[in-house]
């Protein structure tokens, strides 16, 4: 595939995609990024902004198979990945094991309200989302490609709701807030959806059209300095690291960016160079998704909080802070 094909694939997404979701073309975009790096996607925001909607007519513009995921307090991790059960064959009298897949075994996976469930069941995406597999009875299922993993989280409902561990949100290449729409997008929305008309949405892209698009965005090219950009900007976030993290990451910052991040920098970065039909990825690219890639990996303390500092913001600062060479 080459750039001019993948450019023009995702600009067939996002004309399918602006069909149903009014705006926020932030969103989308930092959506696509994900989906076309070939990462895992955590979407947050207040009830009612479409983050399901999104997700779903994401799925019906591509030819892969897709399942939704509703997590609640009960749900089990075999409700997830599966689970074995035995069959007797009354006619010969013998007794088998067969494994039922779970709806993990798809290609774009909505894991609605990630945050109801408990860790235990949370941790069960975690073999799927790094390794595309999953381990059940000592018995290893290799999951399709692509493979795409969206969380939605609510932010403000505290009551039910289970924190994401560290190693869990880690593996989300991108952190996306979704904030509430303007005041015409809003009465676009208001328009578009109390009719008995439903916009409709085509497929316009192939599993294997994904997988090549994403295979270039590993080829394309990063120079040093942008590789050294976003080295200094993660390590910048570790506090405890002498001159590299700046004041204000040693006094609110409890725990920094690992290597992962730095690694979802430069991916993030690629693909959005593909988006725009670059062949190299530019110190810009980078410094745009920064936000969305460091935000849920930077750990602010108690004097932070005290302070009301938040993990935004600290990200936000520390880019301004980080030079460009």
């Amino acid at each position: 595939m080459t750039l001019d094909e993948a450019s023009c694939l995702v600009a067939r997404l996002q004309r399918e995609l602006a069909r149903v979701i009014v705006g926020q073309e932030r969103v989308v975009g930092e959506v696509l990024v994900t989906f076309l790096a070939g990462g895992h996607c955590l979407l947050r925001g207040v009830p009612g902004l479409a983050k399901t909607l999104l997700i779903k007519t994401l799925a019906q513009t591509v030819h892969l198979e897709f399942s939704r995921i509703q997590f609640t307090p009960d749900l089990m991790p075999s409700d997830i990945v599966g689970t074995e059960v035995i069959e007797e064959d009354r006619a010969i009298g013998t007794r088998t094991i067969r494994f039922i897949p779970g709806p993990i075994f798809a290609n774009i996976i909505l894991a609605d309200e990630i945050n109801r469930t408990p860790p235990k069941t949370q941790s069960a995406l975690l073999e799927a989302m790094q390794e595309y597999q999953v381990t059940v009875g000592g018995q290893r299922h290799e999951l399709a490609r692509p493979l795409f993993v969206l969380a939605t989280q609510n932010p403000i409902e505290q009551e039910g709701t289970y924190p994401l561990p560290e190693a869990q949100l880690d593996r989300f290449l991108l952190n996306v807030v979704m904030g509430y729409p303007s005041a015409a997008e809003e009465r676009a929305i208001l328009a578009q959806t109390t009719t008995g008309h439903e916009p409709a949405v085509s497929p316009v892209a192939s599993g294997d059209e994904i997988e090549r698009a994403r295979h270039l965005v590993r080829d394309v090219v990063a120079a040093d300095n942008v590789v050294d950009y976003a080295a200094r900007l993660v390590r910048a976030s570790r506090p405890g690291g002498g001159a590299e993290a700046p004041d204000f990451v040693q006094r609110w910052v409890r725990w920094g960016a690992g290597p992962r991040a730095g690694q979802a920098l430069l991916l993030a970065g690629k693909a959005r160079a593909v988006m725009h039909g670059r062949p190299a990825v530019s110190l810009e690219d980078v410094r745009s998704v920064a936000l969305p890639v460091l935000r849920h990996r930077v750990l602010v303390n108690f004097e932070a909080e005290a302070e009301g500092v938040d993990a935004e913001a600290i990200v936000a600062r520390l880019v301004e802070a980080i030079a460009e060479r």
